[in-house]
């Protein structure tokens, strides 16, 4: 079963996400790996073509330039494209903390540290011990900076990241049911609940319980007529809930 955290945004939303796993954290950092050599190594030929020749300090210089493009490579990107890297847009995931903000420089960079300890001197043994054993899936990096990693799509019935992002106000969001504000937190939290089981184990009982929730909230909101998708229709509840009680 794959494991799941929730984290209250800074807009006082508690969403739920599903944790990355081993298997994607690997291809995503393989991919990255795989773009750092393909431009060091460009970059080294253009050097050597520039300069005529190499001596012993040459040595020392490329190889200092591979460290630098490593950790610049990983903090630009993740600061730049808010806790992604191109391999990590690639695989669909991305590095939050665990207070709801975006990463900053200081979590970046102390990720980037301490992955030479957790991942790149013990050949990644202790970063996929620490991402498989720990209720959050963190790394040494992720403990120490207060991060994980999570999925950003993660099944048919769940919220994108993205979609929750960009309703940021009524500006770019129209709410369907503005009568939803009349439900409480712990209504719209069993809701969710209600989606997330259905999503984790699809069987009858599960849609029973969808059924019946739709049959329960229709005369709370004054709607008349069934909704066609009662899925489509408890995920609009939740986003309209979302934008007019923040």
């Amino acid at each position: 079963m794959n494991k799941t955290i929730e984290i209250r945004t800074t807009q006082n939303v508690t969403i739920e996400y599903e944790l990355a796993g081993l298997r994607e954290r690997a291809l995503a950092w393989m991919l990255d790996t795989v773009i750092i050599v393909f431009g060091y190594y460009l970059a080294v030929i253009l050097i050597m073509l520039i300069a005529g020749g190499m001596d012993n300090w040459w040595g020392v210089f490329f190889g200092v330039m591979l460290f630098l493009a490593y950790f610049l490579y990983n903090i630009l990107f993740e600061i730049l494209k808010r806790g992604q890297s191109p391999g990590k847009m690639a695989l669909g995931t991305k590095v939050v903390r665990l207070d709801g903000k975006d990463p900053e420089w200081s979590d970046v960079t102390l990720r980037a540290l301490l992955q030479l300890v957790d991942s790149i001197f013990c050949l990644g043994i202790v970063g996929g011990l620490l991402i498989k054993t720990t209720a959050k899936a963190q790394r040494l990096g992720d403990m120490a900076a207060n991060t994980t990693i999570i999925k950003l799509q993660s099944s048919n019935y769940a919220f994108r990241l993205t979609d929750i992002l960009n309703i940021s106000s009524l500006s770019n969001y129209q709410p369907v049911y503005p009568q939803v504000r009349t439900l409480s937190e712990r209504d719209m939290i069993f809701v969710k609940t209600a989606l997330t089981r259905l999503s984790t184990y699809p069987n009858q009982a599960h849609e029973e319980l969808l059924e019946d929730l739709v049959t329960h909230l229709m005369p709370l909101l004054g709607v008349e007529k069934r909704p066609n998708n009662r899925v489509e229709f408890l995920k609009t509840l939740l986003k309209d809930y979302i934008v007019l009680t923040r």
